[in-house]
C-alpha cells in the first residue's frame, strides 16, 4: 500500500476494519500522487492504473516520510489531514478481492444473506398465493397466446437490457476517476433528458409509428451503451441524453403498440389487457433480480470491469429490435396537439383536489427515490459491497413489496390501496431517518444503511401498484397523458435540485445532509397523503372491488 498526499479532496475514502482512514483511488486525481512525490509527473496515469488494480510500486521510507509531512502543510483549510490522526493515510486498490481481504467479509456476507432471504420470502409468498387462489378460467385462445408471446419476447429483452446497466452506472463513472460532483451533473443531464423527451414521447411515437419507435429505442440505447466505452466527459453527457430518450420510448412505445394491436387489429376483449400487463410487471421484477446477478458476474469475470454490463446489454437490444422488425406490424394513432394535451391535463389537475394531491405525493416520493438511486452506490461501495448482488437484493425487496400488495388487497385481508400508500410513505420516512444516522461522517454503518435501502425498495413495491390504482381511478383516461406530463415536471426538478445540492457539498457531510433533506421532503409527502385520505375516505370509487365484482381476467 502507498502513502498519498491528503486534503479535503484526497480524503474521500472510508475507515478500514482496523480503524485506519484510507483514500479511495477510484475517485482521486493524479495530482494527489504527484504532490506526494511518490509518482513523477510523467507516466502518472499508468502507475496510478497499476495501483488501482493492486500492482503498486513500493514507496521508499523517505518518500513516505516526506508525504506525511507535506500532508499536514499542504492540505486545504478545513480538510482532514494525516497529522490530525497521528498516522499516515493509506491507499488501497478498489478491487473486490482486496475489499474481501482487508475491509472484511461483513458487507459481502450481509448482501448475499439478504439476497437469499428475500428471494426465499418472495418465492414462499408467491407459492402460497397460487395455492390459495381459486381455480379460474385459463385463456386458451391460441391466437391470443401467440400474440402475447410475440410482445413479451421483445418487451422482456428491452427490459432486461435496461436493468442490466443499473448496478454499475455510478461505479463506471467512478472507475473513470470522475469526482462525485461531476457524476451528479451526469445524472442531472439524464434526468433533464428524460423530462424533455418524456413530454413529447407520446406525440413522437404516434407520428413515427409504434414499431418504428421500438426499433429506434434499440438503436439509441445501443448507442448509449457504446458511449460508456469512452472516458471523455462530453461523450458521456451525450450518452446520458440518449439514455433519456431511450427511457421515454421504453415506457411509451411498447405499451402503446400492444394496446392498439390487442384492440384494433386482433379484436381481443379489452378486459384481457390488465392481465397481460400484470404478468409483465411480475416478470419485470424477476428480470431485474436476474440482471443484478448477471451484471455482478460479467463485471467480475469478463475482464472489462464496470463497463462489461453495458457491453453485454447491446446484443439484447439488437435482438429486441430484430424481433420487432420481423414479428410486429406497424400501427399509428391520431395525434393530439401537444398544447391541447398539456392544457387539458392542467385543467384536470387544478379542478380536482384529489388529482392535485396525488401529483404532489408522486413528485415528492419519486424525487426522493431518484436521489436514492444516485446515493446507494457511494454509500455502500467503499465498504466492499458486491454491487450486482446488492442491486438484486433491492429488486427482490421491491418484488416482496409487490407480493405483499397483492396479498393485502386480496379477499382475505381486503386492505385498500390508500392504506398501503400511507404505509409505503411511512416506511420511507423511517428509512431516511435511519440513513441520517448510519451515514454520519466517521461513524458510518454500512449494514444499517443497506437495511434502510432495502426498506425503501420494499416501500416502492407497495407504492407503485397503489399509486397506479389511484391514478387510474382519479384521472380521466382522456387526460392521463397531459396530467402525467405535469406530474413529471416537479418530480424531476426536485430530483435535479437535490443532485445539484450534492454537487456543491462535501462528500461525507453532503450525503448525510441530503438524507436529512429527503426526510423532510418525505414528511411533506406524508402530510399530502393525510390530506388525500381525508378527501377520499368516503369515496367508494377508490376502493378495490370485492372479488365477486371484479371483471374477468384470464389466468395467463
Amino acid at each position: 500500500m502507498e502513502v498519498t498526499e491528503v486534503g479535503e479532496e484526497a480524503n474521500r475514502g472510508d475507515r478500514l476494519g482496523f480503524g485506519l482512514r484510507c483514500c479511495s483511488l477510484g475517485s482521486s486525481s493524479p495530482w494527489l500522487y504527484r504532490t506526494a512525490g511518490i509518482f513523477p509527473e510523467q507516466g502518472t496515469e499508468e502507475k496510478k492504473t497499476g495501483l488501482y488494480f493492486g500492482v503498486a510500486t513500493q514507496a521508499s521510507k523517505s518518500q513516505r516520510s516526506r508525504c506525511h509531512g507535506r500532508a499536514a502543510s499542504k492540505a486545504r483549510p478545513g480538510g482532514a489531514t494525516a497529522a490530525a490522526y497521528g498516522r499516515p493515510f493509506l491507499t488501497y486498490p478498489r478491487c473486490p478481492e482486496f475489499h474481501a481481504r482487508v475491509v472484511g467479509p461483513t458487507m459481502l456476507v450481509t448482501a448475499y444473506l439478504a439476497f437469499v432471504g428475500l428471494l426465499a420470502s418472495c418465492l414462499g409468498l408467491e407459492l402460497s398465493r397460487c395455492r390459495a387462489k381459486p381455480p379460474g378460467r385459463a385463456c386458451s385462445n391460441p391466437s391470443f397466446l401467440r400474440f402475447q408471446l410475440d410482445f413479451y419476447q421483445v418487451y422482456f429483452l428491452a427490459l432486461a437490457a435496461d436493468w442490466l446497466q443499473a448496478p454499475y452506472l455510478y461505479k463506471l463513472y467512478q472507475h473513470y476517476y470522475f469526482l462525485e460532483g461531476q457524476i451528479a451533473i451526469l445524472y442531472v443531464c439524464g434526468l433533464a433528458s428524460t423530462v424533455l423527451f418524456g413530454l413529447v414521447a407520446s406525440s413522437l411515437v404516434d407520428w413515427l409509428g409504434r414499431k418504428n419507435s421500438c426499433v429506434l429505442f434499440s438503436l439509441t440505447y445501443s448507442l448509449c451503451c457504446l458511449t460508456k466505452l469512452s472516458q471523455d466527459y462530453f461523450v458521456l453527457l451525450v450518452g446520458r441524453a440518449l439514455g433519456g430518450l431511450s427511457t421515454a420510448l421504453l415506457f411509451s412505445a411498447f405499451e402503446a403498440w400492444y394496446i392498439h394491436e390487442h384492440v384494433e387489429r386482433h379484436d381481443f376483449p379489452a378486459e384481457w389487457i390488465p392481465a397481460t400487463f400484470a404478468r409483465a410487471a411480475f416478470w419485470n421484477h424477476v428480470l431485474a433480480v436476474v440482471a443484478g446477478v448477471t451484471a455482478e458476474a460479467v463485471a467480475s469475470w469478463i475482464g472489462l470491469g464496470p463497463v462489461a454490463p453495458f457491453v453485454a446489454a447491446i446484443p439484447l437490444l439488437a435482438l429486441a429490435g430484430a424481433l420487432a422488425l420481423r414479428n410486429w406490424g406497424e400501427n399509428y394513432d391520431r395525434q393530439r396537439a401537444f398544447s391541447r394535451t398539456c392544457a387539458g391535463g392542467l385543467r384536470c389537475l387544478l379542478s380536482d383536489r384529489r388529482v392535485l394531491l396525488l401529483g404532489t405525493i408522486q413528485a415528492l416520493f419519486e424525487s426522493v427515490i431518484f436521489i436514492f438511486v444516485f446515493l446507494w452506490t457511494p454509500v455502500l461501495d467503499p465498504h466492499g459491497a458486491p454491487l450486482g448482488i446488492v442491486f438484486s437484493s433491492f429488486m427482490a425487496a421491491s418484488l416482496l413489496g409487490s407480493s405483499l400488495y397483492r396479498i393485502a388487497t386480496s379477499k382475505r385481508y381486503h386492505l385498500q390501496p390508500m392504506h398501503l400508500l400511507s404505509l409505503a410513505v411511512l416506511i420511507v420516512v423511517f428509512s431516511l431517518f435511519m440513513l441520517t444516522f448510519s451515514t454520519s461522517p466517521g461513524q458510518e454503518s454500512p449494514v444499517e444503511s443497506f437495511i434502510a435501502f432495502l426498506l425503501i425498495e420494499l416501500a416502492c413495491g407497495l407504492y407503485f401498484p397503489s399509486m397506479s390504482f389511484l391514478r387510474r381511478k382519479v384521472i380521466p383516461e382522456t387526460e392521463q397523458a397531459g396530467v402525467l406530463n405535469w406530474f413529471r415536471v416537479p418530480l424531476h426538478l426536485l430530483a435535479c435540485l437535490g443532485l445539484l445540492v450534492l454537487h456543491d457539498s462535501d462528500r461525507k457531510t453532503g450525503t448525510r445532509n441530503m438524507f436529512s433533506i429527503c426526510s423532510a421532503v418525505m414528511v411533506m409527502a406524508l402530510l399530502a397523503v393525510v390530506g388525500l385520505f381525508t378527501v377520499v375516505r368516503h369515496d367508494a370509487e377508490l376502493r378495490v372491488p370485492s372479488p365477486t365484482e371484479e371483471p374477468y381476467a384470464p389466468e395467463l
